[in-house]
């Protein structure tokens, strides 16, 4: 039987390991400690040009987190030279078994908690790796810059641009998606017109050219920047955001109507149905059928109001422009016949942004590729430590959908 050889534990070249052994620590339990150095058979070269060094500058040490051996965790402290360079003066040397001045771990330490990353918050990893999460949220920050830093802006010529919450007090973040891909393409700070300026101006004249569609929300500044920017793409109103926009004019009916309730019990059973109202007619649970009958019968408002939300989600089930067209206007008149103040408002801000949704027979896009891109994105966000930092947000957007081509 050959010796045993720990060297392919260590598959680090122009170092040596000195020692290596194990201690047990209190809270930490096993822990293997190595010591490593420069091997001196090697040139030192700089870390910055890779030119060989003319001369050693003084030594120095650090102490360095590596991938875990077994159960337990691996320390080494690594001893270095700063070298003179012929080009750069004094630098460290490179022994590509840390970056200078990086954080105190191994550099195959660093693509490990990058990979934990893409599986699991922050906070797990670094509770997994006994790290401070501030490490590890840094590192994983780092490996993203490196992958999806610089903006690709090539595109299938169909766009979703959609917003996004960020935080407290009406902050928000852009995203501009490829519809077709799934790919987020860029994240921008704020909901303005310079906010998608910014993207349009930066995106080189061919990748800009070959829009020919964008989704969006019948938001004013989106619509601005895109009719600046692209004058020749059709421009295409969510039909996900128009439906909940008309929810939000049936939950201002429901107050009203609650508070015009006759008896304490008619009160009750209007103020509590703010949910039942807002679902889906399939996505609502058996036990709640018979409330949302019941109240439906007790109040012809809301009754009225609750047929023209389902009615206006068929209105995009239609083969052809004229089609859209006829359904749409009908849509209008049994609205108007309501004579209801807040769904009249709604009809003629729908008029006012008409040709957005015609345009949907020509291009049938929306801001949300799949169902769940949206609540993907709530979900990174709810999940991960130091989400205050807005770039590492974007990235983590942009590593979440990639897309599919």
């Amino acid at each position: 039987m050959s010796n045993f050889s720990i060297s392919f534990i260590y598959p680090f070249r122009r170092v040596k390991i000195n020692n290596c052994g194990q201690i047990v620590e209190p809270k930490l339990g096993t822990v293997i400690h190595s010591e490593m150095e420069p091997d001196l058979r090697f040139t030192p070269i700089c870390s910055e040009c890779g030119s060989k060094a003319k001369g050693n500058h003084s030594w120095h040490q650090r102490p360095l987190r590596d991938i875990n051996l077994a159960h337990a965790e691996h320390q080494i402290t690594l001893r270095y030279r700063k070298i003179y360079c012929p080009d750069c003066g004094v630098r460290t040397e490179k022994l590509n078994v840390t970056d200078p001045g990086g954080p105190h771990v191994t550099n195959r330490m660093a693509r490990y908690i990058y990979d934990l990353c893409k599986k699991m918050t922050v906070k797990e990893v670094a509770d997994h790796l006994n790290l401070d999460w501030k490490t590890v949220k840094n590192i994983d920050k780092h490996f993203l810059e490196e992958e999806y830093g610089e903006t690709d802006y090539e595109n299938s010529g169909l766009l979703a641009v959609d917003e996004i919450s960020f935080g407290k007090f009406h902050d928000y973040l852009t995203i501009v998606l490829d519809f077709q891909t799934g790919r987020i393409i860029w994240v921008g700070e704020g909901r303005k017109v310079k906010t998608l300026d910014k993207f349009f101006k930066d995106m080189p004249e061919k990748d800009r050219a070959n829009i020919r569609g964008i989704a969006m929300d019948m938001w004013d500044p989106y619509i601005k920047s895109a009719r600046k920017w692209c004058p020749d793409a059709v421009i295409v109103f969510d039909k996900y955001h128009i439906v909940s926009s008309f929810n939000k004019a049936i939950d201002q009916i429901r107050r009203a109507e609650t508070k015009k309730a006759s008896t304490e019990q008619e009160q009750k059973v209007i103020k509590g149905s703010r949910w039942l109202l807002l679902k889906n007619e399939k996505n609502l649970k058996d036990k709640e059928k018979p409330k949302l009958e019941k109240l439906l019968k007790l109040n012809e408002n809301l009754s009225k109001a609750y047929i023209l939300k389902e009615e206006l989600k068929n209105i995009w089930d239609s083969d052809n422009l004229l089609d859209l067209r006829d359904k749409l206007n009908d849509w209008y008149d049994r609205a108007l016949e309501t004579e209801l103040a807040t769904v009249i408002r709604f009809v003629k801000k729908l008029k006012r942004h008409q040709y957005g949704i015609l345009n949907y027979a020509l291009y049938p896009i929306h801001t949300s590729k799949s169902e769940g891109t949206n609540n993907k994105i709530k979900e990174i966000k709810r999940s991960a430590y130091g989400f205050r930092d807005k770039r590492y947000f974007a990235l983590k957007t942009k590593q979440a959908f990639p897309g599919n081509s």
